[in-house]
């Protein structure tokens, strides 16, 4: 079980080190400068992205995930922020075709830079990853599908958030103190 671990951890981290620190560094930028940001992902990437609303909110940030009653709506000065790890997601294609035509701006995170969805996407992050597109070119991968992916983008992510609170100047006293107390 050890071996297990230490290669899916290893797998992960490698496509996490190979993500474009100025790309992160730009959506840091751009997310910062955002009115309200809608987050958006399919099955198992949606819960990374509502991972990342959830520390946006810590944050302080207007911000909401796609599909909840509390989502806000967007347009000029907003952001939706969405993942689309193959690139292929019918739904992320047309929510960030909707976002656009509302005057918001999209940055896509992504496995697949050569996507039409990416091509579309005002700023691409790409998380260097195996995906449910490309599961069958790694049979010896130590995880399925798209493990590989989502884990890289949780820690993206992470990395992103630790710099928008360098940015944005919150202490992590602030953080703690938007964090729920009905759990």
């Amino acid at each position: 079980m050890r071996a297990r671990l230490e290669a899916a951890a290893g797998e992960v981290a490698a496509a996490a080190a190979r993500v474009d620190a100025a790309a992160l560094a730009a959506a840091a930028g751009r997310i910062a400068a955002a009115g309200r940001i809608a987050l958006l992902g399919c099955g198992r990437e949606g819960l990374m992205m509502r991972a990342l609303a959830m520390r946006l909110h810590h944050l302080g940030l207007a911000v909401g995930v796609v599909g909840e009653m509390t989502a806000p709506p967007v347009g000029p000065g907003d952001l939706l922020v969405a993942s689309d790890g193959p690139g292929r997601l019918a739904t992320v294609a047309a929510l960030a075709a909707t976002a656009q035509a509302a005057g918001a701006e999209v940055i896509l995170f992504t496995a697949e830079p050569a996507a039409a969805v990416a091509a579309a996407a005002d700023l691409v992050v790409v998380i260097p990853a195996q995906t449910m597109a490309r599961d069958r070119d790694r049979p010896d991968s130590a995880l399925p599908m798209g493990s590989v992916y989502e884990g890289a983008l949780f820690l993206a992510a992470e990395a992103l958030v630790i710099e928008l609170r360098e940015r944005l100047g919150v202490a992590p006293a602030a953080m703690r103190a938007r964090h729920a107390n009905l759990e």
